[in-house]
């Protein structure tokens, strides 16, 4: 499948490639190590959202993700598993070159691509975001904003006063904090780009909002729904290596309560593994 990818949409394997799709996406982790995977490009992007406003409060949230990013990479085997991936990843795409099938542009950017995230988080060193642990400036906000309001100016007045410093100055400093764990973002990106790509969509109906699958030892790491943004509904899935439930829930924003919705729905699936 994914020399297929390559040959027919080389574009897809490149960061920011295509269109915004006129769907929702749900995507649905199988394991921990892509539900951190997804975490962490979720963080990323706040991340890189926040710091690159001007407001005050702006930076206040891109300060606060940074923390988040911080507790979420901080798992022991993070790095050698996105090395070891990369790794594997690469020897799979080797074995493509001098093939006719195969768009060699496209390939060697994605090797490329592999190449630079490894030396890049190889060249980490020590625990993941020790530098920023070591700054009891940054811990002293970081524990007091586990508090509801416990960052107000009273309790951080040095806080305070950095959120009034010049934004081009803040944003200077929200980047040297947040640089050095951008290998993580750029090679848990290659590895999520890739999972995408990895799967053939399926077209699906749940009649009255609900959908089974016997999976027969089907194996994925990660699914893939698209839905329509005019259905009133949302997702709700589980899995495990035998079957596959999908309850689709109506959204009223007059009744609250949750409810399975009471026609088809027609939706695009798609298992994706590595």
């Amino acid at each position: 499948m994914l020399r297929a990818q390559i040959a027919q949409n080389p574009r897809n394997f490149f960061p920011g490639a295509g269109a915004t799709a006129s769907v929702i996406t749900y995507e649905y982790p199988l394991n921990e190590r892509i539900r951190t995977l997804l975490r962490l490009e979720d963080l990323f992007e706040r991340s890189r959202h926040f710091v690159a406003r001007s407001d005050p409060h702006d930076h206040h949230m891109a300060l606060l993700t940074l923390f988040e990013i911080l507790e979420v990479s901080s798992r022991a085997d993070l790095k050698s598993d996105l090395l070891q991936e990369l790794e594997r990843q690469k020897q799979v795409l080797l074995s493509f070159k001098n093939n006719p099938e195969i768009a060699e542009d496209a390939l060697s950017g994605v090797l490329r691509d592999i190449e630079q995230a490894s030396q890049a988080l190889f060249s980490m060193t020590g625990k993941i975001g020790q530098y920023l642990r070591e700054n009891d400036w940054l811990m002293s906000i970081k524990q007091r904003t586990g508090i509801p309001g416990g960052a107000c100016e009273f309790d951080l007045p040095s806080y305070h006063y950095w959120l009034h410093r010049p934004a081009e100055e803040r944003t200077g400093q929200l980047a040297a904090w947040t640089g050095p764990l951008h290998p993580l973002r750029d090679g848990s990106a290659i590895i999520l780009r890739i999972l995408r790509e990895s799967g053939r969509p399926q077209s699906l109906a749940a009649p009255q909002g609900m959908f089974q699958q016997m999976l027969g030892g089907k194996t994925a790491q990660m699914l893939r729904l698209r839905l329509d943004p005019s259905l009133p509904c949302v997702p709700e899935i589980s899995a495990n290596k035998y079957v596959l439930n999908i309850r689709f829930v109506a959204q009223n924003g007059e009744d609250p309560r949750p409810r399975t919705a009471d026609w088809d729905v027609g939706f695009e699936l798609t298992f994706c593994n590595l």
